[in-house]
């Protein structure tokens, strides 16, 4: 009798850890993640004051490549590009503490519309919330720079459910109340 209830609670335990790892992704962080329109935008406001110069936070169409280098965070949105570029430009107008260099993947100059659609609207929308200031680069370029910053430095990318290519936008942070000048008159002192 005592066999067979220690079986029964061996059982029961078999099952109780089973139905916890089943679980556990959900309820445990990931590097890589899908999250609900406000739970990616409050985990992006929560990175945010971590955030400085020399990390980087991209907002990609959906066929952009997981990354696997270990501080490259992926957050599969599943929201329309130019809201997700709309919000992170605005979050990172909003914060005292940095400013960014854009990129954006050089090929997307030479897209067509009838190779890729809709990419004239997007352009043009792209052009009216970032203006001028983006830097042109080859998109293989931005991914092995994202690659070797994120051996040292957090890379947050946040995967959007547009199909176009090459629509990557990628920001280089930097500090807001300190610039190249400052720092060269700093060290011309030392």
């Amino acid at each position: 009798m005592k066999r067979i209830f220690n079986f029964l609670v061996l059982v029961a335990l078999c099952f109780q850890f089973t139905a916890c790892s089943k679980s556990a992704p959900k309820c445990c962080g990931s590097e890589s993640s899908q999250s609900s329109v406000s739970s990616w935008k409050d985990e992006l406001k929560a990175e945010i004051p971590l955030l400085g110069h020399r990390n980087w936070i991209v907002v990609t169409d959906m066929a952009y490549p997981l990354q696997t280098q270990q501080g490259i965070k992926t957050i599969y949105t599943g929201e329309a590009y130019m809201d997700i570029l709309d919000f992170v430009y605005k979050e990172i107008g909003k914060a005292p503490h940095i400013k960014a260099a854009v990129y954006q993947d050089k090929e997307l100059l030479s897209l067509d519309e009838k190779d890729a659609a809709g990419i004239d609207a997007l352009r043009k929308q792209m052009k009216t919330l970032l203006g001028d200031n983006r830097t042109f680069v080859p998109h293989e370029e931005l991914i092995n720079r994202l690659d070797e910053v994120s051996r040292k430095f957090n890379v947050v990318i946040l995967k959007s459910a547009l199909t176009v290519p090459y629509t990557s936008t990628f920001f280089e942070l930097d500090c807001n109340y300190w610039d190249s000048e400052k720092e060269a008159k700093l060290r011309k002192t030392e």
